[in-house]
């Protein structure tokens, strides 16, 4: 039966540590800019507007081509998109070490690299997740997202770290060089799009319904017998899409803004780059433990309120960051952030697949997922050019904290878990 409950290791699990994996290179790679941004500036002889503008136009870029991401792993298999990027990202990392003036470092940096990564992200691997799983899709889902949190935990100080030692441009080669010799055994070996009828169902569940699980499964993890999801169309005219993509828009400018700034922020602040990268590492490492209680209370607990709860306290985190003056008060804020920095994607991808149905969830996870890079395309011009401007980052980091807030209010207004599917008429 493929299940780890009849004796066995059951095979999703395994895809699941391999897009963990990859989501740390990809996202770890794209939150973090913080560490490349000033030795870029300085290097290039760029401003922080000029830079941060070309940061903005790739968040972008990102959150554009992973609606494409999602459609091609619907059509042409997670393997073929996989493979894609890759080779993208390996192309423009070169093009990137030897872009000299803006427009050449705007194309191969912000838009070939952005391009890239979208095609490895979590958008082309929360389809394959959702397939495979339905009793223990939230916490599957949830995994996923350690992986964003290792990639802030372990990347920002070893980005760090490898760029006062070697250099930008050798920092980002290597990189390049690694992502290749993981992903490509990665999208061969491990990636299946097939998975089994009744995916992660016990055995009693099957037997009370022997509706088959890839068509879907509630909240509690059981296959239902749901009305038919309805198409893309009619699910951009109903409510919950548009307050999960509010969501999203406000994590994605909280968390572009952090990755981009967080240091220059810090460091202008008086903390030299070391104590800077390993604030910003802690609350990456702190989430990836508070991953694992999240998961297990998604599958449990209500998404919206989750998801409201982890919006509010990250919320106030933003305040907290941008006042902070002494060490102990950074790693408190860190600590406390990070146990909430965790799950806002998950759980909105979870909340489009129990509404939805995973049919649709991966090109309707690229389109709210572009509110999120919108969101990020802002902040991280934002964040250059109003501390250009006014000599302060509270203008960005403020209004952060005030967008989380407002995310908070959105997601308590989500469907609960009863509402297992919109009806395919809802928006006609």
């Amino acid at each position: 039966m493929d299940k780890e409950e009849s004796g066995g290791w059951y095979f999703g699990w395994n895809i699941v540590g391999a897009a963990a994996v990859l989501t740390l290179l990809t996202v770890g790679l794209r939150m973090g800019i913080g560490p490349f941004f000033l030795p870029m500036a300085d290097g290039l002889g760029f401003s922080r507007s000029l830079l941060s503008g070309i940061v903005a136009v790739g968040m972008l870029c990102y959150g554009l081509a992973m609606p494409l991401a999602g459609y091609l792993v619907s059509v042409r298999g997670t393997r073929f998109v996989l493979l894609t990027g890759t080779a993208i990202v390996v192309a423009s990392s070169l093009w990137t070490v030897f872009a000299r003036g803006p427009i050449e470092f705007l194309l191969s940096f912000g838009v070939a690299l952005s391009v890239g990564l979208a095609f490895t992200s979590p958008v082309a691997l929360t389809p394959i997740i959702s397939r495979w799983f339905t009793r223990q899709r939230g916490m599957a889902l949830f995994f996923l997202s350690t992986g964003s949190m290792a990639g802030i935990a372990l990347m920002t100080p070893t980005l760090t770290f490898a760029i006062s030692a070697v250099g930008w441009q050798e920092t980002l080669l290597a990189f390049s060089v690694l992502f290749a010799l993981l992903t490509v055994p990665v999208a061969l070996f491990v990636m299946r799009d097939a998975a089994p009828e009744h995916t992660d169902l016990l055995p009693h569940q099957i037997i009370k319904d022997k509706t088959p699980a890839n068509a879907g499964g509630n909240a509690n993890g059981k296959a239902t017998t749901n009305p038919p999801a309805p198409n893309v169309r009619n699910a951009l005219r109903t409510l919950p899409f548009w307050q999960v993509a509010l969501g999203l828009f406000a994590c994605g400018y909280s968390m572009n803004l952090l990755g981009t700034h967080g240091m220059p922020m810090l460091m202008d602040h008086g903390f030299d780059a070391t104590t800077s990268s390993l604030g910003i590492g802690l609350i990456g490492l702190v989430a990836i433990f508070s991953t694992l209680v999240l998961g297990r209370m998604s599958d449990r607990v209500e998404r919206r309120n989750i998801l409201a709860a982890i919006y509010l306290v990250r919320g106030l985190g933003f305040f907290a960051l941008v006042m902070v003056g002494a060490h102990w008060e950074l790693y408190a804020a860190a600590t406390i952030g990070g146990i909430v920095w965790a799950g806002s994607i998950a759980l909105s991808s979870a909340i489009l697949a129990d509404v939805y149905g995973i049919r649709l969830v991966g090109v309707l996870y690229g389109l709210t997922y572009l509110g999120h890079q919108v969101g990020g395309m802002i902040s991280s011009w934002l964040g250059g050019w109003a501390f250009d401007t006014f000599h302060t980052h509270w203008v960005a980091f403020g209004s952060a904290g005030v967008l989380l807030l407002l995310a908070a209010a959105i997601s308590l207004r989500l469907p609960g878990r009863g509402l297992a599917r919109v009806p395919a008429t809802v928006g006609r």
